[in-house]
């Protein structure tokens, strides 16, 4: 922006900032609303603009700089991007009035004016909307980053016999990450038994029992043996339905009979020990 107009926004700071506070109250009623307390919202708006007037004497560098710190911590506040939209268009509609009055510009220069203005203003404007993508972007890649994690544990229940228990809907970037749990809890508890539990999964369709085979046959290639449990009727019915072929994979109704299938395969078996007091339970051979 051209130093002239640069000093003539200096000179009417005070009268800007001001129009611009009342002009922004009606935004901040629309968008925010009532929840916080009034002098905190006076006292937010007084920075946001001062620090946005400021900007003017820094590098472009250190502007965007400045003003991607203050805009997070708004995000975070949980104030919503229509207030920064708004409220920029309020602050240009300040500007504009106050170049194109009798104190301001020269009306030589004031289509130059404007166009300064514009794109400045604009240029504010689509930083924040970058701001408010990117958080909203990185946010939700973080939740699902840690759903999925959540989503498909790989637990060890006894020695050598692994549970893993999947819930929710299996599209294909969640069984790459269903691969990759498994083979490395196999790895790392020394699983010979692996019970992949479907209890949660709401359908099974060709693409999801071709996800679970794929994972079956990868359980085999590592040298531990996969049991499918948690077949409901209505599964079971849908499976015979469209022709899947689980022939090759072991399955069980319920986890504690997948359980005790494994404990057979890995040569134990539960035992009741009575004693005076309780009786407990043991793994025997």
């Amino acid at each position: 922006m051209q130093p002239s107009i640069i000093q003539m926004i200096h000179n009417q700071r005070h009268y800007i900032i001001d129009n611009w506070l009342e002009e922004i109250n009606t935004v901040q009623t629309e968008t925010v609303g009532n929840n916080v307390p009034k002098e905190m919202d006076d006292e937010t708006n007084r920075k946001f603009i001062e620090m946005i007037i400021d900007t003017l004497e820094y590098e472009q560098r250190e502007a965007k700089g400045k003003l991607r710190g203050f805009v997070e911590r708004l995000i975070y506040s949980g104030w919503p991007l229509s207030y920064f939209t708004r409220g920029m268009q309020s602050f240009r509609s300040v500007l504009l009035e106050t170049m194109s009055s009798g104190e301001g510009v020269n009306s030589k220069r004031i289509f130059e004016t404007f166009y300064e203005i514009e794109t400045w203003v604009d240029g504010i404007v689509n930083q924040i909307a970058d701001e408010y993508s990117g958080s909203w972007e990185n946010t939700i890649q973080l939740q699902r980053h840690a759903l999925n994690e959540l989503s498909a544990p790989l637990i060890p229940v006894f020695e050598k016999i692994s549970v893993m228990p999947l819930v929710g809907t299996i599209d294909t970037e969640r069984a790459k990450l269903i691969m990759e749990n498994v083979l490395e809890g196999i790895i790392e508890h020394r699983s010979h038994v692996v019970l992949i539990d479907i209890t949660g999964v709401p359908v099974v369709d060709t693409m999801v029992a071709h996800h679970i085979i794929q994972a079956a046959e990868a359980i085999r290639l590592v040298g531990a043996e996969c049991i499918l449990v948690g077949i409901r009727p209505e599964i079971a019915q849908t499976i015979v339905n469209l022709g899947i072929d689980l022939g090759k994979l072991q399955t069980k109704s319920t986890l504690q009979q997948g359980i005790e299938a494994g404990l057979q395969m890995t040569q134990r078996k539960i035992v009741k020990c009575n004693t005076e007091s309780a009786s407990s339970v043991v793994i025997g051979g």
